[in-house]
């Protein structure tokens, strides 16, 4: 068989089904296949022949047979079959009617560096599985609604009450009376100058992130975005042409963010700052001198800080949460929030965005945001109706995070029975629904996180995001949504010390 003939046929197939190089890597990382990208280049440049193994995966993978894609056909079959199959594929994408190629569309190459692995291979794994009839816990998500959470039944009642009334667009920037009750909440978390032309609702805090990181960055431009993150952060800033600059938050300082590494990671090409307080996927949250020390170097350097503060109204142990907009009269911040994880509707999507500080720095960038804002012309009118609704009155989620309360007491176990395994420790969250335990890697010889997670998925039906999902960049973390149950959190506990008892790549 020959290396130049597979390699031929190995683009060819490529080729038909769309895929590149790094697609067949991301598919065997799924699959639990070893396939590195050195061997996949030196594959596609006819310098080496795959094993057995991997010939079978990429011709499954590919839709071809072996066979054919071995180049075997052609040596073992003498009476034309191999040059009618080989002519099939090769020339599967002519058009019936006339010879010429028929044109194939592939995803945007601006999608190459873009992560999301929340819902990424591990995720498309346990579908698979759950296609097959396999029932999958899932703790991969913070989505509250499957594990019993309810919206408080006043939301759902005016929600009701108001749906004639919203069934055209409202203003692009939302209804009178959420962004007037957003304001509000603004005033209340002593955010400085904030009119109501400052406030825009979203379909989730998800929308408005793209839209502000859209409207923000040349190709090249730089912003910092912390690790681990929220990945969306990331593959929205790679999308919009910037370049995500990770620092660093530091978990033997409870995850808070690395000032110096913050420092040496600023150029003339960087923008903006992001935070994510409480922080996704750790839980930790940010004592006021830590965002001080934040606002200072964005005083030094003239950064927009962006601060993701989704989760603000789910703070344990007596802490407050402050605004770090509070701290930065004299500079322009957008504060991001909304009612997904406090109220426990994700599925509303509703979310907003707050302009504050010293907005004369960002004329032209506000007019750029109003812009991209008035083209998807607004956001869900039902959910924006009763945003005045969930700010007012009772606080439900306050019953939730103090003790007694589902999640405060979610919380108290899951960092118990996890640090309870041999090689596993963690910081003890203080906010949100989210805890980032460490591997000891040694002990377990774990090089690949996103095999560990796929392992796990296999031998448990257990689904967690390895920390490599979050731009943490070691292969010694997962994180663990603790929504469910403590009954099922204990059943899901178990399985996981029984996998870390034998686990060894």
């Amino acid at each position: 068989m020959s290396k130049e003939v597979f390699a031929n046929r190995l683009k060819t197939a490529m080729e038909r089904q769309g895929m590149k190089q790094v697609d067949l890597i991301r598919a065997a990382a799924a699959g639990g296949v070893k396939l590195g990208k050195s061997h996949m280049s030196q594959y596609v440049s006819g310098k080496t022949f795959p094993r057995a193994d991997i010939l079978r995966f990429l011709a499954d993978t590919l839709k071809v047979s072996e066979e054919w894609l071995s180049g075997r056909d052609s040596l073992e079959n003498l009476n034309g079959k191999a040059e009618k199959e080989t002519d099939t594929v090769e020339n599967n994408h002519k058009s019936k009617s006339g010879g010429t190629n028929m044109r194939v569309f592939k995803k945007s190459s601006k999608l190459d560096n873009v992560l999301y692995d929340v819902r990424g291979p591990v995720v498309d794994e346990a579908a698979r599985m759950e296609e097959a009839g396999t029932q999958i816990l899932k703790l991969n998500i913070g989505n509250p609604a499957p594990f019993g959470f309810q919206t408080p039944d006043e939301v759902i009642y005016d929600m009701r009450r108001q749906l004639t009334e919203c069934e055209g667009y409202s203003p692009a920037q939302g209804l009178f009376s959420a962004r007037k009750a957003i304001m509000q909440y603004a005033q209340l978390k002593h955010i400085p100058n904030v009119s109501m032309e400052d406030i825009y609702t979203g379909n989730g805090v998800s929308e408005l992130i793209n839209l502000c990181m859209s409207a923000l960055l040349d190709n090249g431009d730089e912003i910092l975005i912390p690790a681990p993150d929220y990945p969306l952060w990331t593959a929205c800033a790679t999308l919009a042409g910037g370049k995500a600059v990770h620092y660093i938050c530091d978990e033997q300082s409870d995850w808070y963010p690395d000032m110096e590494d913050i420092r040496k990671k600023i150029t003339d090409r960087t923008k903006a700052i992001v935070i994510i307080n409480p922080n996704n996927p750790t839980g930790a949250l940010y004592p006021k001198e830590v965002l001080q020390q934040i606002v200072d170097i964005a005083r030094e350097h003239q950064l927009i800080i962006f601060s993701d503060e989704i989760y603000d109204r789910l703070v344990m142990d007596d802490e407050e949460h402050i605004s770090i907009a509070s701290l930065a009269p004299d500079l322009f911040c957008v504060t991001y929030s909304g009612l997904s994880k406090s109220h426990m509707i994700a599925g509303f999507r509703i979310g907003w965005m707050i302009f504050s500080g010293n907005k004369n720095m960002a004329k032209d960038y506000m007019e750029g945001v109003k812009m991209l804002s008035n083209m998807r012309l607004c956001s869900n009118v039902p959910a924006q109706s009763i945003v005045q609704t969930a700010l007012g009155g009772h606080q439900s989620v306050m019953d939730y995070v103090v003790p007694g309360g589902r999640i405060y007491e979610q919380r108290e176990y899951i960092y118990k029975a996890l640090t309870d395994i041999p090689g596993i420790s963690a910081v003890k969250p203080k906010a949100a629904f989210y805890i980032f335990p460490k591997i000891d890697v040694k002990k377990f010889n774990i090089a690949d996180d996103e095999k560990f997670a796929l392992d796990l998925l296999r031998d448990k039906k257990i689904l967690l995001i390895h920390g490599g999902g979050f731009n943490w960049h070691q292969p010694d973390h997962f994180r663990v949504v603790y929504l469910p149950r403590i009954e099922v959190l204990k059943e899901s506990m178990k399985k996981i010390g029984d996998f870390f008892s034998y686990y060894h790549q």
